[in-house]
């Protein structure tokens, strides 16, 4: 999924917007049949990585967790008003590759943007931290993660069979 925020607002790869995300995940991620499996935060949109038990599930999970954002955000930037567009933009995964190259854009999105980043770092804006994916093995964060454990086996053990994500690799067009 990919979330935008309205134009003027300030950069969400910040600190005080990015804590004040990191919260609302936390608390957002798992609720209704609803999970949020990985996340990166640009500067004026997000994606996401999630499970639904259903339609409805996605519906209200993600209404739940956009709210919780919004709130979280406004908190932070002390203002009131609209976030969000009112439209994001979904796209069902259903084979272990279209898995595993979600997570690789997803996770590395950064990386295709030129973003900075440290060689070999995972990227400080996603739940890279806590993904156990990784080529080569990543330390995993220290912090109590802002996501939901997967449950699905095309995210839990389909995507593996496509080859584990390097840290570095850029991935293409989405």
């Amino acid at each position: 999924m990919t979330l935008r925020v309205i134009r003027g607002l300030p950069r969400l790869r910040r600190g005080s917007a990015y804590r004040a995300l990191r919260a609302a995940f936390g608390g957002g991620s798992e609720r209704f049949g609803f999970r949020l499996n990985q996340f990166a935060v640009m500067n004026d949109h997000f994606h996401l990585i999630v499970e639904a038990d259903d339609r409805r599930a996605l519906s209200r999970g993600l209404k739940g967790l956009a709210v919780r954002m919004a709130r979280a955000l406004n908190g932070a930037w002390k203002r009131k008003g609209r976030v969000f567009f009112e439209r994001y933009h979904e796209h069902v995964l259903r084979t272990p590759r279209e898995v595993r190259n979600a997570l690789a854009y997803v996770l590395n999105n950064a990386r295709k943007h030129r973003a900075w980043l440290r060689p070999g770092a995972v990227d400080p804006f996603t739940s890279g931290s806590w993904f156990d994916g990784w080529r080569g093995g990543i330390a995993r964060g220290q912090t109590e993660p802002s996501i939901a454990p997967a449950r699905t086996w095309l995210q839990l053990v389909g995507w593996r069979r496509h080859g584990l994500i390097d840290v570095a690799e850029v991935p293409g067009p989405r």
